[in-house]
Parts: C-alpha cells; structure tokens; sequence
C-alpha cells in the first residue's frame, strides 16, 4: 500500500471529494483544489437509485448520514397558467431510492475525506507538466508544486481536460437546451410538496419545496435553444437571457423572475453531454462529468460516486503504474456510464416539449399508469446495469 504518492484532484463538488476518501484509504496523499471559496450550498435534488449506487455508499460509510438529510423524493406536477393539474408524477420517477440536495451530499463527502486530505478553495490549476517523475502543476495563487497523478473531478466544464487533453469544443456537445436554477427568499411561492411546474412550447417555469427544506423553495427553468454565446462566469448575462427566454408567459413566472434579480445563488448552464476518446493520458485522468457527463438526466451523480470508488481501487491495485490503473479503470466503468448518460439526451425534451401537441402527448401518455411503470422500469434497469466493484 502506498504512503507518499500523492494525487491532485480538481474539483470539490462530487466527485472530488469522493475519490479523495477512498485514496486516502488506499494510504495516498491526496488534495483537492476548488475554483470556488467555499463549498457550494443548496442546489437542486440529486438522487442515488439501484444496488450498485447503494453498495458503494455503504462502503463509503455515508448511506446513514444521507438518509437522514433525505428529501423523501420530488413529486412532479405539471400544470396551466390556471393551476389545473395536467399531470402529476410521483416521488418516485425523480427520487429514486435516495434524494438529497447537492450542496447536502457535497457537505457530506466533503466531512468524509475532511480529516484525510487538504483543500484549496478559491484556487484553480493553471498548467500541467508531466515530467518522468510525476506532473508539475502552477496555480492561479498557490506556489507550483509537483505531484504523482493528477485528476480532473471538475466537471462539464472540466480546467485539467482542457489543459492536459484539449479545447472543451472537442468534447462538449450541445443536446439543445438550458437550465437555471436559484433559491427563493423564504418560500414566496408555497406549494404543495414536490414542484409545480407551467409549460409553454420549450419551455417550463417551476417552483419546488421539500419538508427536508421547510420554509425555502426554489425556482427551476429550462428552455430550448441553439448554443448560445456568453460569459459562462457572468450571473447579469445569464440573468438576462432568462428574462429574454420567459418574458410575457403567464402563470407564476412574472414574480419568479423578478426574485432572480436578487438570486445570489443562480445555476444556469446548457444541457449537454462530454464524450471523451481516452479518459486519461499520462499520470492524468478524468473522473465523473469531466469524462463521460451529461448536464441533467444521466444520472451523474450517483456514476461520478461508483466510478470514484472504481478509480480509487485500480490505483491501489498499481500505484507504481497509473497509467495500467488508468485502463482498468476506464475499461470497467466506460460501459456503465455511457448507459446511464444517454438519459441526459431526452432529459430537455421530456421536461419542456417543443411543440403543444408534444406536451399534450407527454401529459396523455405518461397519465396512463401502464406507460408509467414502464418508464421508472427502465430507470431502474439502467442505474442497476451489473458492474464488477473491487472490495
């Protein structure tokens, strides 16, 4: 086992930190630096589903804590601009078998690997060097320092596969829609529990509450739309593309926009997927939304957790050779997320359909209880795709 190999690791949402936990397991070193100041509150549920997410958290440890913070799941109501219900789905077609929000998983792993690895906030990767001996690595404010293997957990918008593979346009396809979301100002909007949501042709406006927030809801907005040009760190101009895409529509959407205007905490990015040839080159891989991602709807999350657990336990398995850890890593988890990412190709689609007669399709079918089962079936099938885990 490994005492002194130490591993950087960009990225301190997820992935990031779960991968952390286990390589400090294994007996590396490991650090992860974070673009952001401090770990990012709040956010929209995320949810684990099926045998192999579940097995991994108990592994992990973190199974307990994260029922606890549980949301219970997110009820789906699709209504008129005169709050009749069109379609209700239940917690179940969004919840899986365990929901929680982002910013509470991401606390949760954070404490986890907390007492085992260093953390830079506030700081990001400017360049890397792979030399015989390792990867010499400058940052934006932290002195340059050398480490064995770095790993991008950084996301869609992934600075190390940027640096060590390439432009983002090589690997970030646009699937032809966006989505925001922000919080809002103490429950202006009550509604019952799960989120409400009002569609026009491409587009849906909701507000969403959960007893695991009593007293908050938050907004989310989704639109289609070709790819668009703008400052991807800029809240005004993401802000304003919102108010061009919803102005005039009815239902609650002209109060909800004017509480963005305030939102401190605005998420707003396309939907898209990242295909990558090779997940590593050299002492550098990817991991999670960086390799093989898709913005909503691939089930993300819970791949970017298997696949940290995955990545942790090759490279214990060599840690002399990353580069075979590497291979072995990408030939065991590839299949599995490809399958579980192409849920994010029909996510834009299926939330805000383009024309009326597809929302009323939409609202007609999935009414139905039969074509329900059938989709939360095929959920299920998916998140539970046999995948050999190393203990």
């Amino acid at each position: 086992m490994p005492t002194t190999r130490t591993v950087l690791i960009s990225g301190a949402s997820v992935a990031g930190p779960a991968v952390a936990h286990w390589l400090a397991r294994h007996g590396f070193r490991p650090t992860v630096v974070e673009v952001a100041p401090a770990l990012r509150d709040g956010g929209h549920a995320v949810d684990f589903r099926g045998e192999t997410h579940l097995r991994v958290l108990h592994r992990m440890g973190i199974l307990d804590a994260l029922r606890r913070v549980q949301t219970g799941g997110t009820p789906m109501t699709f209504v008129d601009a005169d709050d009749r219900e069109l379609l209700h789905l239940p917690a179940a077609f969004a919840g899986g078998d365990v929901e929680v929000l982002r910013g509470d998983l991401s606390r949760i792993l954070y404490e986890a690997s907390r007492p085992s690895t260093e953390y830079l906030f506030g700081d990001s990767i400017t360049s890397l060097t792979e030399t015989a001996a390792g990867v010499d690595v400058t940052f934006r404010h932290a002195p340059p320092r050398s480490f064995d293997i770095v790993i991008g957990a950084d996301g869609l918008h992934s600075t190390v596969r940027r640096l060590a593979f390439g432009p983002e346009e090589r690997y970030v396809s646009h699937l032809g829609h966006y989505a925001a979301t922000w919080s809002l100002p103490g429950d202006p909007h009550p509604v019952r529990r799960g989120s409400v949501g009002f569609n026009a042709p491409g587009r849906l406006a909701s507000v969403g509450s959960s007893p695991a927030t009593p007293g908050r809801a938050g907004a989310f907005f989704l639109f289609a739309s070709p790819e668009l040009s703008y400052d991807r760190h800029d809240p005004a101009a993401h802000k304003a593309l919102i108010n061009r895409a919803f102005a005039g529509l009815p239902w609650r959407v002209g109060p909800l926009l004017e509480s963005l205007a305030g939102a401190e905490d605005l998420y707003f990015d396309s939907i898209s997927r990242a295909d990558v040839d090779a997940w590593s080159t050299g002492r550098t891989a990817l991991l999670g939304d960086a390799a093989c991602g898709a913005t909503i709807g691939g089930m993300g999350t819970g791949t970017a957790v298997v696949a940290a657990y995955v990545l942790a336990g090759e490279l214990a398995r060599s840690p002399e050779d990353p580069r075979a850890a590497f291979r072995r890593y990408e030939s065991l988890v590839r299949p599995y997320a490809r399958a579980c990412q192409r849920g994010g190709n029909r996510t834009g689609p299926f939330l805000a359909p383009a024309t009326p007669l597809g929302l009323r399709l939409r609202n007609t079918l999935l009414s139905r209880p039969g074509c329900l089962a059938l989709m939360l079936k095929a959920g299920r099938t998916t998140a539970t795709l046999p995948l050999p885990l190393p203990h």
